[in-house]
């Protein structure tokens, strides 16, 4: 990475790296929330988002490969904030089907941050005529946007109802 911020360019790398950064993260912490799920579903999803996220570790690093960036050596601060709020609610004295309810919380906090994150890396890309880039940015947006999805449909149709 340049020692300043000066281009667009500049940007799109500090975003690649820090998503390489917090997916990288996220790898850890699934199987954690995973095994803190309750409710199969729920357990099923993380189970099913883990194997995405180590896709998109694959894309970010194909990316990086063709763009001859090192994603490496640098942290994702706000995922790392993310993870350990998570670890703290999965630490608390609550029935399961709260915890259930606080799991998807947590995850779907993550999602947005992704789906942030991926949006603009996407729109960077673009910007930049990184075709090939952007379409595989693209894809990974729209896997977190359908995570997103089918954790606030568990919520809504019987998670949070279960947590009253």
């Amino acid at each position: 990475m340049a020692a300043t911020l000066e281009t667009l360019e500049d940007l799109l790398e500090l975003q690649l790296k820090d998503l390489y950064s917090a997916e990288n993260q996220l790898i850890k912490a699934l199987p954690l929330m995973a095994s803190s799920a309750k409710d199969e579903q729920l357990r099923q999803s993380f189970e099913t988002h883990l194997a995405e996220t180590e896709q998109q570790v694959a894309r970010l690093e194909q990316i990086g490969q063709a763009m001859e960036l090192e994603l490496g050596g640098h942290t994702c601060a706000a995922m790392k904030g993310l993870i350990t709020e998570g670890q703290e609610t999965m630490s608390e004295d609550a029935s399961d089907a709260v915890m259930d309810a606080a799991l998807i919380a947590a995850a779907q906090r993550i999602e947005h941050y992704e789906i942030a994150g991926y949006g603009t890396a996407v729109n960077y890309a673009e910007s930049l005529g990184y075709d090939e880039a952007a379409a595989l940015l693209r894809q990974t947006l729209e896997e977190e946007q359908l995570t997103d999805t089918k954790l606030n449909d568990l919520a809504k149709s019987y998670i949070n109802q279960r947590a009253l």
